[in-house]
């Protein structure tokens, strides 16, 4: 008790404490500090501890006064002082190296002394805080415990209606798998049309943009051509009338020219030609387009399907993505319910080698506690075999009193046979005494009668 790891708290401190936390009712309006205080009343001491083991393990003051041993026990009331303060050593002994109380003994509970009380009660209300404290720990612990345990809970049953809804989207009854195979089949038939008379349409518009093109070139060429022609004609009039030249030229360059409105009108013959194949495109290309709209109407209905299915898609998307993230809650929850597993277990562990190093101790003291109970059940056969002894002698005492009881009634019997018989005897001699004395006078009477004569 020198080197006590708890602090050793002061006589007001420990009244109020126990007062309040273990004792309740009259016991605690009657629990003063005159019973520690200056002489420490041992009743007192010997109901807080019972209140205190009644308070942590359940034990009610009433089991205390049970005696254990066999149900026939003789002379029960040696037992009923012995029993309460022995079983409250037993569990104190128990209990205080918890506290940090190695040395309690019988004499404390007995005749306490009052430092000695005063630390032992300190340690136990130390241990008593600690247990308070730690089970406030335990209870946040378990509401935080039960508050993730119905959110996974929830998180399951959500993920299951999650899973009930992908599968009812994702599965086509039987009455509808053949009409889905049907449109599934029409689909990809209007798809590999769609596509084809995409890529028809692409190179139409193609062939439509080349044409643009070369009409639009062509008539660049024209333009120019007549830009030209007009230049000349401009020039061809300014130099008749500034020059006057040979007629032989003259025709030379009206040939050249002829050649050259020749070579024009042949070009712009080939541009008209040009122009009509391009007009008969062009009239091809708006029948295209009206296929091409009648081609587009179905897409769009196609399209409206498919935004459906893509809504679809998209919802059983959104559910796979709550799927998900609701898994990764429960990995998380999992992962913090592991945690805590693990803590709890290393809780389990230390609090497993701390019961086994009560358990050495407790078995050591549960060996020395079956050596005393054996001895005392050595000594209580051997009272056994004595009671039984002496109920032989008292059964043996009780038929030497019952023959000496009939002995008895035969003797009076024959004492008073006896008595009748001397009774008898007497009056038969008294009459026999008074026949002789009657006989004596009567000879007496004679004899003077002849001593007369005589």
């Amino acid at each position: 008790m020198s080197e006590n790891t708890f602090p050793v708290y002061k006589v007001d401190v420990i009244v109020q404490f126990y007062r309040t936390e273990v004792l309740t009712g009259q016991e605690a309006k009657h629990f003063t500090k005159n019973d520690i205080i200056p002489n420490t009343k041992a009743e007192s001491i010997q109901r807080l501890y019972m209140r205190v083991l009644q308070l942590l393990f359940r034990f009610r003051p009433e089991c205390h006064y049970t005696v254990p041993l066999c149900e026939n026990v003789q002379f029960p009331m040696l037992y009923e002082w012995v029993s309460p303060v022995m079983s409250v050593y037993m569990r104190m002994c128990q209990f205080l190296p918890l506290c940090q109380v190695y040395d309690f003994s019988l004499n404390d509970l007995l005749n306490p002394k009052l430092k000695r009380t005063i630390t032992i009660l300190s340690a136990i209300q130390n241990f008593l805080h600690f247990r308070k404290q730690r089970l406030e720990m335990m209870a946040v612990h378990q509401q935080s415990f039960r508050s993730d345990m119905d959110r996974l809970q929830a998180y399951t049953r959500e993920i299951k209606e999650a899973e009930k809804k992908i599968e009812k989207l994702t599965t086509i009854p039987p009455e509808q798998q053949a009409e889905a195979r049907e449109l599934a089949s029409a689909l990809a038939e209007l798809t590999t049309n769609t596509q084809r008379e995409y890529q028809d349409v692409t190179a139409m518009n193609e062939m439509v943009a080349q044409c643009k093109t070369e009409i639009a070139e062509i008539s660049q060429k024209l333009t120019q051509r007549k830009v030209d022609v007009a230049t000349l004609k401009d020039e061809i009039s300014k130099l008749k009338s500034q020059i006057v030249e040979s007629p032989e030229e003259l025709k030379n360059e009206m040939e050249r020219m002829k050649e050259n409105v020749k070579s024009i009108k042949m070009s712009k013959e080939l541009a008209d030609e040009r122009l009509v194949e391009l007009q008969m495109l062009v009239q091809c290309a708006g029948q295209v387009e009206a296929e091409l709209q009648v081609l587009l109407k179905q897409l769009q209905d196609l399209q409206i399907s498919m935004c459906k299915t893509n809504q679809q898609k998209e919802e059983v998307q959104r559910l796979a993505a709550m799927n998900e993230a609701l898994q990764k809650d429960l990995k998380s929850l999992s992962s913090e319910e592991a945690q805590m597993k693990r803590g709890f277990a290393m809780k389990l562990d230390k609090q497993s080698k701390n019961q086994i190093r009560r358990q050495k101790k407790k078995e050591v003291k549960d060996q020395q506690v079956k050596n005393i109970y054996g001895q005392y059940d050595k000594i209580h056969q051997k009272r056994e075999e004595f009671v039984k002894k002496m109920e032989e002698s008292n059964r043996e005492t009780k038929r030497f009193k019952e023959k000496m009881q009939e002995l008895r009634a035969k003797c009076n019997q024959h004492t008073q046979k006896a008595q009748e018989i001397y009774e008898r005897l007497l009056t038969t001699l008294e009459q026999y005494n008074k026949r002789i004395e009657s006989i004596v006078v009567e000879t007496n009477a004679d004899t003077l009668k002849m001593k007369a004569h005589f």
